[in-house]
């Protein structure tokens, strides 16, 4: 899967996308990075309809390729590096939804694949 990411983009086609690809993820976008293996502060996350260009510090435009054997970590990195953009993925456990932060170093597809277990 790729995405194009320039400043037009609502938060919520990456969003969509991104949970049409893996049922049992979900991507969240966030005002400020979070330290490796420490949750971000919910109080962080950005829950308005924005686009990419409201919410990031850099202005790089591009696509990215998103695939199953990507490691959440690795993801959320080159969101950060290339396009200045701050996200955490989440995974589906029952009714709730949890932050990866501790699983980071997890693919994708093995995040998707336990949160299809978990539900």
């Amino acid at each position: 899967m790729k995405i194009f990411i320039d400043n037009s983009i609502l938060l919520e086609a990456v969003k969509e996308k991104f949970s049409e690809k893996y049922p049992f993820l979900k991507i969240e976008f966030f005002k400020a990075a979070h330290d490796d293996g420490i949750a971000s502060p919910k109080s962080d996350m950005i829950t308005e309809g924005l686009t990419i260009g409201e919410i990031r510090s850099t202005s790089n435009n591009g696509e990215i390729e998103i695939t199953g054997d990507l490691k959440v970590g690795d993801l959320e990195q080159e969101l950060k590096s290339r396009f200045g953009i701050h996200a955490q993925v989440f995974r589906k456990s029952g009714k709730l939804w949890l932050e990866t932060s501790v699983t980071d170093q997890w693919t994708l597809n093995e995040q998707n694949e336990t949160g299809k277990e978990m539900s």
